[in-house]
């Protein structure tokens, strides 16, 4: 690698670190005869996901070279930073060395907006083609859509690419035209509609045609940013319950505001990005998903933001002590669920084992329950713990927050011991 190369990267690859929305599952693009790459369902990014798995992915810009000044972006036209622009062979060929030496699995590929949406989209196609035609890559690759490009771009990235994204970036059109003058939803909806026809005129195809390409395998995802405007939870969350009922969304990512611009005076002065919160809403996104709640029960007008001291599962029941206490050997799955201190897997090992007899604390200990949240709302054979309802919320919520808060405190403790 020439030295000019090696600028671009150190330059691209810093200025992609803020695109969170790089994480993926759902797809199977096997290897053929002469090529080179899998990605057989596993997800990648260059983190660990939430559900520990550590991933490697080729995180880049093309460029960040941008016609837009919006406000939040470091990439901005009025920012006066280095530029870079990687030509279409020189990526690809980058992604394929790092294949060849172990330290990528795939490619995530994003871009700032050079010239026009569509003269960008072409470059970042023309990326894809190369790696699947000529270099016969079969990995996976996640690719950006730049919002105005034409639809017949995306529908030629769509058959090479595992999965896409639109960033919608700020949760509200209101605050978007204020910090992003020169972007609209219309323009990032069209080709999130578009992505979903593909997705199901694909699925069709294939049902009569098994060899019918498939198109964006893996879905599409979207990335929003948390505390960079006034938008509360409700607004995040009810945007994003929207966007799960479309049959080709897979994920919606939050990413804390981190200021990379100062001077601007509609962004707000923050000490430190809103690391809790972001947590905590994607604690809401998983009980949306998987536990079968609705936003309307996590966050409302009267609570229009999440707590920051408790879990959003412990906030609802919290607000909600009349659905408790609940007896785990008799109770519906659906009820357990709703249970702080039970996931859906230790929430499945109950119903199956109470069918052999009644449960005890013990019992639900060694099935994963984590008593310490769980025992406020559930009733079993002999636990003695009082419930809810013969305590108060407020002193639950207390006990749990300040066990949560020590032992933040202990793991932070064992960090700075262990750096030493």
């Amino acid at each position: 690698m020439n030295e000019k190369t090696l600028e671009k990267l150190k330059i691209l690859a810093d200025a992609a670190k803020y695109d969170v929305s790089c994480a993926s599952s759902g797809t199977s693009r096997n290897n053929v005869k002469g090529g080179i790459g899998t990605a057989a369902g596993w997800g990648i990014c260059h983190s660990f996901t939430p559900d520990g798995r550590c991933i490697s992915l080729f995180k880049i810009l093309l460029t960040n070279h941008c016609i837009y000044d919006c406000a939040y972006c470091g990439n901005r036209r009025s920012n006066d930073v280095k530029r870079a622009a990687f030509t279409a062979e020189e990526l690809a060929g980058l992604t394929i060395e790092f294949y060849r030496r172990n330290y990528i699995e795939g490619l995530f590929l994003s871009s700032g907006v050079m010239r026009n949406p569509d003269y960008t989209m072409e470059r970042m196609v023309r990326v894809v083609k190369l790696l699947r035609e000529v270099h016969r890559f079969n990995g996976y690759i996640h690719m950006k859509t730049i919002p105005g490009a034409s639809s017949e771009l995306v529908a030629q990235a769509g058959v090479l690419v595992d999965r896409m994204s639109v960033n919608l970036e700020i949760p509200s059109e209101q605050n978007l035209k204020l910090l992003a003058p020169e972007k609209d939803y219309p323009s990032v909806f069209a080709p999130m509609r578009f992505i979903q026809q593909g997705m199901l005129e694909s699925a069709e195809d294939r049902k009569k045609f098994r060899s019918a390409p498939k198109f964006v395998p893996a879905g599409q995802s979207t990335q929003v940013i948390i505390g960079a405007t006034p938008d509360n939870d409700k607004q995040i969350l009810t945007l994003a319950s929207a966007l799960y009922k479309r049959p080709s969304f897979k994920r919606v990512y939050y990413s804390g505001y981190i200021p990379v611009n100062s001077g601007d005076s509609r962004l707000p002065a923050l000490a430190k990005p809103p690391l809790v919160r972001e947590n905590r809403l994607y604690q809401a996104d998983w009980l949306m998903r998987f536990y079968e709640f609705k936003a309307a029960e996590l966050v409302d007008d009267t609570h229009p933001d999440l707590d920051l001291d408790v879990d959003p599962k412990m906030g609802w029941a919290l607000r909600h002590p009349e659905f408790f206490p609940i007896d785990v050997n008799t109770a519906p799955y659906e009820v357990i669920l709703r249970v702080p201190g039970i996931g859906v897997k230790s929430a499945k090992l109950i119903v199956t084992s109470r069918r052999y007899g009644r449960l005890t604390s013990e019992q639900l200990k060694k099935i994963g329950v984590v008593m310490k949240r769980a025992r406020y709302f559930i009733v079993c054979r002999e636990l003695p713990m009082q419930t809810v309802n013969e305590l108060t919320p407020q002193y639950v919520r207390r006990q749990v927050s300040q066990k949560q808060k020590k032992a933040a405190a202990e793991l932070l403790q064992y960090s700075i011991d262990w750096g030493e």
